[in-house]
């Protein structure tokens, strides 16, 4: 496969430098990017030619969800590599959320597991979610917070699938997820395998896949970028049963405002926030 590489530049305040690498390695996964690497001046995202939404960047980007910031990039075509490889090879250390739930590398050996904890193992390719980031860890202790024993569950971006495993290995009678990425369709399908998860569903697309479902759900989850979130809202309140439970994390804290203000619009209201350094995740109820 041939690869691209997109050698972003960030102008901002240096405060903001990291948070705005965050916010753009976000808004770039969007439009196909794989993997990210710091620079001084920015950021690099190795991209398919063939997976490149340049399109979609170039709106993301004109839209940057950070005020007083401008970004720019100048693509170049690079050898075709796994540009997570290092990190994959690297692995992570074993996730312990709050005594109960215990997230490790399948590649590593099995951690100890505090009494009545609920192991996860998870290989990480290509994907996002081993709980290492603070948006993962919140929406699992928000889905900690709620019944979900018996309940039908969708994550939306599932990643590498944890936040749906997850669901399942508390309880939930059955349990969709659904990406953009093949590799992580493909990911999230061999996770939910690895962790004997049987009543799991891994589909290809977008948001649009929900407007195929026959019965609604009694908990959605999204750990997607800002933007993504605004525009998916309205379908994910389609596919809600009347006590449902909308979990949202991904966005920062300040933009918390903007998304409670869409909720309101659809007549969803908080029950629930976590805040971990900048990040946010709501629960949201009818």
């Amino acid at each position: 496969m041939e690869y691209i590489v997109a050698e972003f530049t960030i102008n901002c305040e240096s405060a903001l430098l990291e948070v705005a690498r965050d916010l753009l390695a976000d808004i770039s996964a969007e439009a196909g990017f794989e993997a990210f690497e710091s620079t001084s001046r920015g950021l690099n995202g190795y991209v398919q030619k063939t997976a490149l939404k340049q399109s979609l960047l170039d709106a993301n980007i004109a839209d940057f969800p950070l005020e007083h910031t401008t970004v720019t990039y100048q693509l170049h075509s690079v050898e075709s590599k796994n540009w997570n490889e290092q990190w994959e090879k690297a692995g992570f250390e074993p996730i312990n959320i709050d005594d109960k739930v215990v997230i490790y590398d399948t590649r590593r050996e099995s951690p100890q597991v505090p009494n009545g904890a609920v192991p996860i193992s998870i290989l990480p390719h290509q994907t996002f979610g081993t709980g290492t980031h603070q948006t993962t860890r919140m929406m699992i202790r928000s889905l900690l917070g709620i019944p979900i024993q018996g309940k039908r569950v969708v994550d939306c971006g599932c990643g590498t699938g944890i936040l749906g495993i997850t669901a399942s290995k508390l309880g939930a009678a059955e349990v969709f997820g659904y990406d953009v990425d093949e590799w992580c369709v493909s990911n999230a399908t061999h996770n939910a395998k690895e962790n004997s998860v049987g009543n799991m569903t891994v589909l290809h697309g977008d948001s649009k896949v929900l407007d195929g479902m026959d019965k609604p759900f009694h908990v959605v989850m999204a750990n997607i970028n800002r933007n993504i979130l605004l525009q998916d809202m309205p379908t994910f309140n389609k596919i809600m049963t009347p006590d449902a439970k909308l979990i949202l994390s991904g966005f920062y804290q300040e933009d918390a405002k903007i998304i409670l203000e869409k909720a309101a619009q659809l007549k969803l209201r908080e029950a629930h926030r976590l805040t971990e350094d900048d990040w946010c995740c709501l629960t949201l109820i009818h």
